[in-house]
């Protein structure tokens, strides 16, 4: 508020420079004063009037560039139309303000916040993180958003296991399914093994009695070799019963785990990013993130601002992470939009994973010259505009709407291939592969080794009983 003492004699005029007004800028005379008269009021406008209370249809200029979900941009010819929860906030607060707003063009982050500074631009509309560091060119509005800087990385390919078939059940369960396997084979042994007990076959071998026992124990039927004592029955019962438990838990947990396999160990934390990591990509309004890492009393933080690469575009980001030992930093918002629009394949499941520590805890909003005078009437904007709940809807219905579009292009998708309704249908669908039953596979590999060399020592060692005669022979004559 500017207030001039104009002195012509003894008659003292105040005047006050309006910039925006039904005419437009203009320098209005609100007041005068005579010895005789007084003070007197030329018009209605109080003495300090509230400039920026009303823009009066008046354009001003703004810059933006495209940031999921908070500002969207899409071409329809020549035009280019805007989206996204902060365009909408930012037409509200128009309308609360009377004012028209242009675009300005863009080419880069750093080109969006110089036209701050330079008071080109009267604020920076897609919301930035409040950082000690960015206060030294910038301001800020009132605080409207509450989020997180997060990293994403690409999801660790699952590799071959030959222990695929071990993982369903603990080490303590195996050792106890074992010792439990070796006392009934010692036990029907021992029952079977006596004459009075002995079977219509005779007394039946070792290998044959723990054939039995295990075969019952993976759910093979008896054969009815074994004795036919009432202690051979209570035993062969509970041992029935205890196969029954065990083996139905260890298929259904053997299932479990080969439908949906256990994933190798993936960095979470911050610790472990930078051990696991080249570099990390950010995008150009990064500077002051990596500035604020470097300076932190934390050697994790301060070897991740190390390896940080400020300047680098989300989807180049992203791509770079499936390829390289690489992580890229941004909004768990944005990221998880940028990963399931893009990304996503025709069964929902996306190559990415967000991690679960937070790098930075923020709040977030836009970014206004130093000391703008209308950045009262701004705030006061947007404390209405939050607390009536408006920007969580904004941003709910912003998310619905790209849920959608992600789901119509997967239909697009599946029947442009020809996969709606026929049977390569199932092709969307994930099936075993060598990386799940490898361990079953080493499993028949081993026994059938083991089986040939047993085979071809027996037939070395073993000599037969009943020796041929040859033509010729003396026996012959």
């Amino acid at each position: 508020m500017a207030i001039w003492l104009k002195r012509t004699k003894l008659k003292y005029s105040m005047v006050v420079q309006l910039p925006y007004s039904p005419d437009g800028a203009r320098v209005l005379q609100l007041a005068s004063w005579t010895p005789a008269t007084g003070l007197r009021y030329l018009t209605p406008i109080t003495l300090f009037p509230e400039k920026y209370s009303n823009f009066h249809g008046a354009t001003i200029n703004v810059t933006a560039l495209p940031y999921e979900p908070y500002w969207l941009e899409s071409k329809e010819g020549n035009t280019t139309r805007y989206s996204g929860t902060d365009y909408e906030q930012l037409v509200a607060l128009g309308k609360g303000l009377n004012f028209t707003f242009c675009v300005l063009p863009s080419r880069s982050w750093n080109e969006v916040t110089d036209q701050v500074e330079i008071r080109k631009s009267f604020m920076a509309t897609v919301l930035r993180g409040v950082i000690r560091q960015r206060l030294e060119r910038w301001d800020y509005t009132f605080a409207f958003e509450q989020t997180t800087a997060k990293f994403v990385m690409a999801t660790p390919i699952i590799t071959p296991s030959f222990l695929s078939f071990y993982r369903p059940l603990s080490g303590q369960v195996w050792i106890g399914v074992w010792a439990c396997t070796l006392i009934v084979c010692f036990t029907l042994v021992k029952i079977t093994s006596r004459k009075m007990w002995q079977t219509r076959h005779g007394v039946l071998s070792t290998g044959s009695i723990v054939l039995e026992s295990v075969g019952t124990l993976l759910g093979q039927g008896l054969y009815g070799r074994l004795s036919t004592s009432q202690s051979n029955h209570i035993l062969v019962g509970t041992w029935l019963f205890f196969g029954v438990i065990v083996g139905t838990a260890y298929r259904s947990s053997l299932i479990a785990s080969l439908t949906i396999p256990r994933l190798p160990p993936r960095p979470e934390t911050i610790e472990d990013l930078v051990k696991a990591i080249d570099r990390a990509t950010i995008e150009s309004f990064g500077a002051s993130v990596k500035k604020f890492f470097l300076n932190s009393e934390s050697s994790a933080y301060r070897e991740l601002g190390n390896l940080m690469v400020v300047g680098v575009d989300s989807m180049d980001g992203l791509n770079a992470a499936l390829m390289k030992k690489s992580a890229h930093i941004g909004t768990p918002l944005n990221l998880q939009l940028k990963t399931s629009r893009n990304f996503a394949k025709l069964d929902g499941t996306s190559p990415f994973y967000l991690g679960r520590e937070n790098l930075l805890q923020t709040s977030m909003a836009w970014l206004v010259p130093h000391d703008a005078p209308y950045t009262p009437q701004i705030d006061k904007c947007l404390r209405i505009i939050s607390q009536a709940g408006l920007y969580e809807q904004w941003k709910k219905e912003t998310l619905e709407a790209a849920a959608r579009q992600s789901r119509l292009k997967q239909r697009k998708e599946i029947k442009q291939q020809g996969l709606d309704g026929t049977e390569d249908s199932q092709k969307i669908f994930r099936s075993l592969s060598i990386t799940h039953i490898q361990g079953p596979l080493l499993l028949l590999l081993v026994g059938i080794t083991l089986g040939s060399v047993a085979f071809v020592v027996e037939r070395l060692l073993v000599s037969d009983p009943h020796p041929s005669t040859t033509p010729g022979s003396s026996n012959q004559l």
